[in-house]
């Protein structure tokens, strides 16, 4: 097993992962205050992300996987909003169980993997790249 390749194919996993996980945080703010469509309805239900690990058969590295992509279960929000379209007959709305400030916390944390993992592939880049101006200076 080559160590640098198996460097790139791992931090190559986690960029995609990590992009997998910005995509699912970036929709669920989107659809923060996104309610149903009719009275009583159900609003966006939070959407959540697990990973895993998987052994890469031709490097023999340990890689990151999307192992799932779910649904929070947790209860809605209801608000007092006689004027939606969605309230009940009491003027409740259920509004999406996503919290905005939970979302900015994973994204920000998504983002400063995805950088990590950006920059072990620039360093495992130019590691190769060293290598080969070393072979090819001792020739």
């Amino acid at each position: 097993m080559d160590p640098l390749a198996a460097s790139l194919k791992i931090a190559g996993t986690g960029l995609e992962a990590q992009a997998t996980r910005l995509r699912i945080v970036s929709e669920n703010i989107a659809n923060a205050r996104s309610t149903g469509d009719t009275p009583g309805a159900d609003p966006y239900r939070r959407k959540t992300i697990t990973f895993g690990s998987a052994l890469d058969q031709a490097t023999g590295a340990d890689v990151v996987t999307v192992k799932k992509l779910g649904n929070d279960e947790s209860k809605f929000i209801e608000e007092f909003d006689p004027g939606n379209p969605a309230a009940d007959a009491k003027g409740m709305v259920k509004m999406p169980n996503v919290n905005v400030l939970v979302e900015m916390a994973d994204m920000r944390e998504a983002n400063r993997t995805y950088e990590a993992n950006l920059q072990t592939v620039k360093q495992s880049r130019d590691l190769i790249a060293s290598t080969l101006d070393l072979l090819k200076a001792s020739q």
